[in-house]
């Protein structure tokens, strides 16, 4: 997606009736660390801890906004310093600025570091009061669970204890070994037995012809999809790999806009789209490229699993009424302790919304886990 198309879908930056009267007095950036209860592995870098930027916005009518952005060390070419350098940049031209003026600003560099620029846009949009994250009633989201067990010994009280705890879906990670992964897989259907939907997941590790040969063998029973064979740029590979899959392909990594869409929903195969509220620079394009892999006839998967609970929050209340599978936004079960005074409720497998819901950011938690900040006050 081009920066303009992204300005030109945010509220606030297509005409100059919008309520412009609220002007951005403070900006506070932090880098924070936060501790995970057990190491999250990936086929390229395995967390021990989550490190995002969260962004924290006062405006001139006394509200405040929040935003939270994990830059992932190999997942694209946005490193954390330059996100880091990037957000101090930003913060100290906008500040002072009305909100969609800053709105704006933001939008027309968002290509330099998507997902800092995402998480300054999405705390203006929390200033400005946004309806898409508005909880108009009680509501209940399925998440999915990982799976991290390596063997039979492993696996089996693993699955057992996460099914007891209510998720019915996983997701396995594969594109280290084809054949070992593929009986990983086989093992991990044997033991869920029909009672869990399963995600497969190689995070761009495989080459095409490593990708067409798993995705050919994949036994389809219980499998919903299978993410990411090939590197993000490599559109053919991913293709191709699709043609061959037994199940339906998803994107990730490439799917950071509205002609990203457009192009995978041309694709033989890939089926499903996945969005995350970091690579669609603010709240508001993230719902009308969820509505497009709709209307485009795909399915989409929403959330990023190395967020905090600000992200899974706002990725939730947009999953409303924009997907109809398990959430990905579950990146506040891995962390050790949480950020808010009034925690994310999980409970039987779902990620529980109560009506009006609003976050409270447990300010000294936020204060302990910081390990650089940077202000910023209007003149």
């Amino acid at each position: 997606m081009k920066h303009g198309d992204i300005k030109d879908s945010i509220p606030g930056s297509e005409s100059p009736g919008h309520d412009s009267e609220i002007i951005v007095d403070r900006i506070i950036l932090r880098r924070i660390c936060l501790p995970l209860i057990e190491p999250y592995r990936l086929s390229y870098h395995t967390f021990d801890m989550f490190e995002p930027i969260i962004v924290e916005v006062h405006g001139s009518d006394g509200k405040m906004g929040w935003g939270d952005g994990h830059i992932s060390p190999g997942s694209s070419d946005e490193t954390r310093a330059g996100g880091w350098g990037f957000c101090q940049e930003i913060a100290s031209t906008v500040v002072g600025l009305e909100t969609n003026a800053a709105i704006s600003a933001i939008a027309n560099r968002l290509h330099e570091s998507k997902v800092a620029g995402s998480a300054l846009t999405v705390a203006l949009e929390m200033l400005e009061q946004s309806s898409l994250l508005d909880v108009p009633e009680d509501i209940d989201l399925p998440l999915l669970a990982p799976v991290n067990g390596l063997n039979e010994v492993e696996l089996e009280p693993e699955l057992e204890a996460k099914m007891a705890d209510g998720f019915k879906t996983f997701k396995i990670k594969v594109g280290k070994d084809v054949d070992a992964d593929l009986a990983r897989l086989a093992l991990v259907q044997k033991l869920t037995a029909g009672r869990a939907t399963l995600r497969i997941d190689a995070n761009r590790a495989f080459e095409r012809d490593q990708g067409i040969k798993f995705a050919s063998s994949i036994d389809p029973t219980g499998v919903e999809l299978f993410e990411q064979p090939c590197a993000a740029e490599d559109w053919d590979a991913n293709g191709t790999v699709a043609e061959h899959s037994t199940v339906p392909l998803m994107l990730d990594e490439p799917i950071c806009g509205l002609a990203d869409i457009e192009k995978a929903a041309g694709m033989k195969g890939v089926g499903l789209c996945k969005l995350k509220l970091k690579r669609f620079g603010s709240l508001s394009c993230l719902k009308q490229g969820l509505d497009l892999v709709r209307n485009l006839g795909m399915d989409a998967v929403l959330g990023d699993g190395l967020g905090s609970e600000l992200t899974g929050w706002m990725e939730a209340a947009v999953a409303q009424t924009s997907i109809s599978n398990a959430g990905e936004f579950n990146g506040f079960l891995k962390v050790s302790g949480r950020l808010f005074k009034n925690p994310l409720k999980f409970e039987n497998g779902n990620l529980s919304l109560p009506k009006g819901f609003v976050p409270s950011l447990n300010q000294r938690r936020l204060e302990d886990l910081t390990i650089e900040v940077a202000e910023f006050q209007a003149i």
